[in-house]
């Protein structure tokens, strides 16, 4: 197993590396001055020219590349173009926490919905309830986030003023309602019906019956042996769920005025704010990849299968 871990972990460092590496590139690909886009459209040739020099952008690609990836060895993620100076390090760590609660409670709306649901539906096939987490689970994964989101603020926000409008305030947990459960809610959707087909499967399989015929408790068949079964293929989407929503979550954050890294991400781009876009693309890219890497040994912890061929 511990040979098994260091390659995973050096084969994370290199996807990281890799990413970072093209966000650095395909940010010079776009045909766009970043020096114009800070001096303005009526600067002058000199103006621009001037900046250019002080932001290192009439050096060659490959000497911005080096220095950009000495600075990072470093912890140093370099100084926005446009935000008047800050550091890019400064601006993620400032929109960091808004997105990660947001990642938080989206995943905690997946898990508190969607597993109950598909547990209860598969014990009761066919059932009222059975249809009713059906049907529910059609309108999840049909209705689009964005429209979603902007039905709650309607309604929730503006006619009933149950929850705030937009933006953030104290307790933040009370702005993050609305927002993490438009974002769970597609999410739930899919898991009640994921978990409702595995444990459908694994109530058939002989070592379940085998347990009833020995007289075992229904309580401890579906939590000793059914829902552990049923849990392996949600680990791993629920880790990469909060990975993907850790990088940003851009729809969402723009429709409840969250300023995360999703919205960060977004004005780096329209700016063409170089080191902020690859800031923002590296902090989403370790976060996939640590997640996924925190996915695999968590499979060996479920499933002992998996832990006995990795050990090999």
């Amino acid at each position: 197993m511990s040979g098994w871990v260091i390659r995973r972990f050096l084969q994370m460092i290199l996807v990281v590396f890799g990413v970072v590496t093209l966000a650095f590139v395909f940010a010079f690909l776009v045909p766009a001055n970043p020096a114009r886009m800070v001096a303005g459209p009526q600067a002058s040739p000199a103006a621009v020219a001037s900046i250019a020099h002080q932001l290192g952008l009439d050096r060659s690609t490959w000497s911005q590349y080096w220095s950009f990836l000495g600075r990072l060895v470093h912890g140093n993620l370099g100084i926005s173009f446009v935000l008047q100076g800050r550091t890019v390090a400064s601006e993620i760590l400032r929109a960091l926490p808004y997105t990660a609660f947001l990642a938080v409670g989206g995943v905690i709306w997946e898990v508190i919905i969607g597993i109950p649901a598909g547990v209860i539906a598969a014990y009761k096939p066919r059932s009222f309830f059975d249809r009713f987490a059906t049907l529910g689970a059609l309108f999840g994964l049909s209705a689009p986030p964005f429209w979603l989101g902007l039905m709650l603020i309607y309604f929730l926000s503006y006619r009933w003023s149950i929850f705030p409008l937009n933006g953030v305030g104290s307790p933040l947990i009370w702005y993050m309602i609305l927002p993490s459960f438009t974002l769970g809610v597609g999410g739930a959707a899919f898991y009640s019906r994921m978990v409702r087909t595995t444990i459908l499967q694994v109530l058939r399989s002989p070592f379940i019956e085998f347990a009833r015929l020995k007289g075992m408790p229904e309580r401890t068949i579906l939590f000793r042996h059914v829902v552990r079964h049923a849990l392996i293929p949600v680990v791993t989407m629920l880790g990469m769920d909060l990975g993907y929503f850790l990088g940003g979550v851009l729809i969402i954050e723009s429709i409840f005025g969250i300023p995360g890294v999703g919205q960060l991400a977004f004005a780096s781009i329209s700016t063409l704010d170089v080191p902020m876009i690859t800031g923002t693309v590296m902090v989403a890219a370790i976060f996939m990849v640590v997640m996924s890497f925190i996915v695999d040994v968590a499979y060996t912890f479920i499933d002992p299968r998996v832990r006995l061929n990795r050990g090999q």
